[in-house]
């Protein structure tokens, strides 16, 4: 079998890794649950990619993103539920009635896009979307307000995500000062925790897990995103220790050899020539 550009070539490929005593043994193994996690990682690779600005790996990272759109929908395909083209003519139908002022008569493409006009789309859609769940005997639950932030989002974003959708309904402090007191108060109920005669690792656990989330609600009244604030921190991070790296090679000494003390003294030197970014 030889590569293509035709995605039907990965459409077999993926079939073939499937099939039953002839396919690979760890694909056949897999299924949605174990491979969501892959589905997630690729998606973080693509976003690394184009943080780095490397084309070259942005193709490749997205054609892995595109493998897990082709296996998942390969499992769904085996269980009679639906294949890739059913995807493909899912989101094609999606974004065409998404944008009117696009893909509309002339009326519609000259109204272009009122206000109102995604919230009623959207609207539409879920209530297709609730028939055809009926139609097809799936019990639909009670939705909940916070129903529609993912749980499958990073833990930050979701904290975030779920403070701006409580705060539509006025469950919010209301400005940042506030927020403040309340990471203060989570910072001491997570010290008396540690500093308990028998810390409990759950409850500390807890505790840490209100001061994350009342520092990502302080994020959103800054209006800065806590995981690109985060990312930032991180990446100088990565710089200033690798200050402390190329310290130890121009000594030509392991990097484990260093005492805490030198990686300080090495650390504040990364911050006199990194002090802003």
């Amino acid at each position: 079998m030889l590569p293509s550009q035709d995605i039907d070539r990965l459409i077999e490929i993926m079939k073939a890794l499937r099939t039953p005593e002839t396919g690979c043994p760890w694909d056949l193994e897999q299924n949605f649950k174990t491979i969501s996690p892959y589905t997630i990682e690729e998606a973080y690779e693509v976003a690394d990619a184009i943080e780095r600005e490397d084309l070259h790996d942005l193709k490749e990272e997205l054609g892995d993103l595109l493998l897990q759109v082709v296996y998942h929908s390969r499992m769904a395909e085996e269980e009679d539920a639906f294949a890739f083209g059913d995807v493909v003519e899912a989101i094609t139908k999606k974004m065409i009635r998404r944008h009117p002022h696009v893909f509309g008569d002339e009326e519609q493409k000259a109204a272009g896009f009122p206000k109102g006009t995604w919230d009623r789309i959207k609207e539409e859609e879920k209530q297709e979307r609730k028939q055809q769940r009926a139609q097809m005997g799936l019990t639909e639950k009670l939705p909940r307000f916070l129903d529609e932030v993912p749980s499958a989002f990073p833990a930050l974003t979701e904290a975030e995500k779920l403070q701006h959708r409580a705060s539509k309904v006025g469950f919010d402090w209301g400005a940042a000062e506030p927020v403040l007191d309340k990471i203060k108060e989570e910072v001491e109920e997570l010290t008396d925790e540690v500093k308990a005669d028998a810390p409990d690792r759950a409850k500390i656990e807890d505790e840490l897990g209100d001061v994350l989330f009342a520092i990502a609600n302080l994020a959103r009244h800054l209006e800065i995103q806590p995981e690109a604030a985060l990312k930032r921190t991180n990446a100088k991070f990565r710089r200033r220790f690798a200050h402390i790296e190329d310290a130890a090679q121009a000594e030509n000494r392991p990097l484990a050899d260093l005492s805490l003390d030198e990686m300080e003294n090495h650390w504040q030197a990364a911050k006199k020539f990194d002090p802003t970014r």
